[in-house]
């Protein structure tokens, strides 16, 4: 059963590789999962935004889900995003990804109905307390436009199957009102890129890191540094991967990351509606900045070809 324990260190939310006609690519799917597995992640985030989720047919969020857990089981966690806007199909989605064999399953904050804090506190309690598998809260307010309280996610926190969350505020004091309030028995990981230095250090557990799926070990290391209190080397390295990071999210993620992949040995950059493959200019500008990195910090060079 998965528990805060076991939360801990790099799980990439992982994008999914798909084909033309917008069903999963199951050749690409399972190079990534290889180039993954060969770099030692802490487990898996399948589905999140990075995923496609919204855009993804039903049944192959389901399909990419049991291929996830066929693959990936073995380095910890799997984790299945759930992003729907209504609580039923919300709980039909994660009890269909439990059945498929996911560890848990990273809720996203009810979103567009704008509920008040009781509302979502009531939410999370209400799909705990009937979800088959244990859970983890998804706060991201400048997606859903809402944030959740400090004191309502303690009050979270304290329920047995609410294990974790992925804290993805920019707002530091909220983060730091978070983590000094929480159960013990809750890991919260930090969910942005650009601030996983800082949150490791302030009491992130890891993080689910998007673009750990192209550069796996140096966020290890950003990991290794910042969790024994070398803080100050941590940002160093986090520092090296600024110019990365800005062309990587320059446009809506997953598309800039999508479209250089083929250098770690994954050839799907096709995107799903609305999101459309990135420009030029940030492909080739990327390419090249994370060309530089792979040598640096994952020692790959067969495939740096321009």
């Amino acid at each position: 059963m998965l528990d805060a324990t076991k939360l801990r260190g790099i799980l990439p939310a992982t994008p999914t590789p798909v084909t033309a006609d917008g069903t999963i690519d199951v050749a690409a799917s399972k190079a990534l999962f290889s180039w993954l597995t060969a770099q030692g992640v802490d487990g898996t985030v399948p589905l999140g935004g990075t995923g496609e989720y919204g855009a993804l047919a039903r049944k192959e969020r389901i399909r990419f889900a049991g291929l996830t857990v066929e693959h990936m089981a073995s380095q910890g966690p799997v984790i299945a995003g759930v992003l729907d806007t209504g609580y039923h199909d919300a709980l039909a989605a994660g009890r269909e990804f439990a059945a498929a064999g996911v560890d848990g399953l990273l809720v996203l904050t009810p979103y567009y109905t704008n509920p008040t804090q009781a509302g979502i506190r009531d939410y999370f309690l209400r799909y705990a307390d009937e979800s088959p598998v244990p859970i983890l809260i998804y706060e991201i307010p400048y997606r859903t436009r809402i944030a959740i309280d400090p004191e309502v996610l303690h009050e979270l926190s304290r329920h047995e199957r609410i294990v974790g969350m992925k804290a993805c505020n920019t707002d530091m004091y909220h983060f730091l009102r978070v983590v000094a309030g929480v159960d013990p028995s809750f890991a919260v990981l930090s969910g942005e890129d650009t601030l996983f230095p800082l949150h490791v250090a302030a009491g992130a557990k890891g993080g689910i890191v998007v673009t750990a799926n192209l550069l796996p070990r140096a966020w290890r290391l950003v990991y290794d540094l910042a969790s024994t209190g070398r803080v100050s080397e941590a940002l160093d390295v986090h520092r090296s991967l600024i110019p990365m990071m800005n062309l990587a999210f320059a446009e809506t993620n997953p598309g800039p990351m999508k479209a250089v992949m083929d250098l770690i040995g994954v050839n799907a950059p096709a995107m799903l509606a609305p999101l459309v493959e990135p420009r030029d200019e940030i492909r080739q500008a990327l390419r090249a900045e994370l060309s530089r990195l792979l040598v640096a910090y994952e020692g790959v060079a067969s495939r740096l070809a321009s």
